[in-house]
């Protein structure tokens, strides 16, 4: 599969990273059908020690299927400091886009090739929303529905980012933007990782491209989503809206 760039230039280098933690009745499932989706990517697992052997299973299937490594890491660190690891590796390997992707499956790796796809057509930084038209939620109960428009409203009107989505975790990064909006800086350890990365990326000016996508809750395994991880989000939106706000960018 080749997709190029508006000057014509193929974009072949592509790294897809999916953390794991206790997702061993999921890894193989994903890793399968994220290979059939990019076939040339390579796949990289980040595991934070997870006791059920997903690593294991990783491993199993790279070794089968062919590029897909895992980057074992000893403790449970969090989702922000997973990918922190990877991107410092992926640029360091030279890779042109790197993707963001759950591992439950609730991030259907058949969209794949669409987020590459709006790379090379010119976006910085592409997000596959569930709030654009065309995305969707299906089977979430009312108060997950509510909780989560609520928290992108509120993100939205706190920092002004013109996303639709800045919580979603599926997304594609143009190299460059990561290194311009100096991603080893942020400081998110769990899932506010997701709204720092696209803030930042909406104050440098760049290009955010939003894709529709249907999220679906996972089937296997249990979510690291709690209240607890929201009120952590929304706490970091507070503090940089409110500064934004008295250095008068707001």
């Amino acid at each position: 599969m080749l997709f190029r760039s508006p000057s014509g230039r193929p974009v072949t280098r592509v790294l897809v990273i999916t953390p794991t933690y206790q997702e061993a009745q999921n890894v193989e499932e994903f890793l399968r059908r994220a290979r059939v989706a990019l076939p040339e990517a390579t796949i990289l697992v980040v595991d934070d020690n997870s006791p059920d052997g997903t690593a294991d299973i990783a491993e199993r299937v790279g070794a089968e299927l062919g590029g897909i490594e895992v980057l074992r890491r000893p403790v449970k660190a969090g989702l922000g400091n997973a990918y922190r690891a990877a991107f410092t590796i992926g640029l360091a390997r030279g890779y042109e886009v790197l993707i963001q992707i759950d591992t439950d499956l609730s991030h259907d790796p058949a969209v794949l090739p669409e987020l590459v796809a709006a790379i090379a057509g010119g976006a910085d930084l592409v997000i596959g929303s569930r709030y654009v038209p065309g995305g969707s939620i299906p089977h979430w109960p009312a108060r997950r529905r509510a909780l989560s428009k609520y928290g992108n409203a509120y993100t939205g009107f706190m920092l002004r980012t013109g996303v639709a989505d800045a919580t979603a975790g599926y997304r594609a990064y143009r190299a460059e933007t990561l290194r311009a909006i100096d991603y080893a800086s942020t400081r998110s350890k769990g899932y506010g990782f997701q709204i720092e990365t696209a803030y930042r990326v909406s104050r440098a000016g760049l290009r955010i491209t939003e894709v529709p996508i249907a999220f679906t809750d996972r089937v296997r395994g249990h979510s690291k989503m709690s209240l607890a991880v929201m009120a952590e989000e929304m706490a970091l939106v507070s503090l940089w809206g409110l500064r934004d706000r008295v250095r008068g960018r707001g």
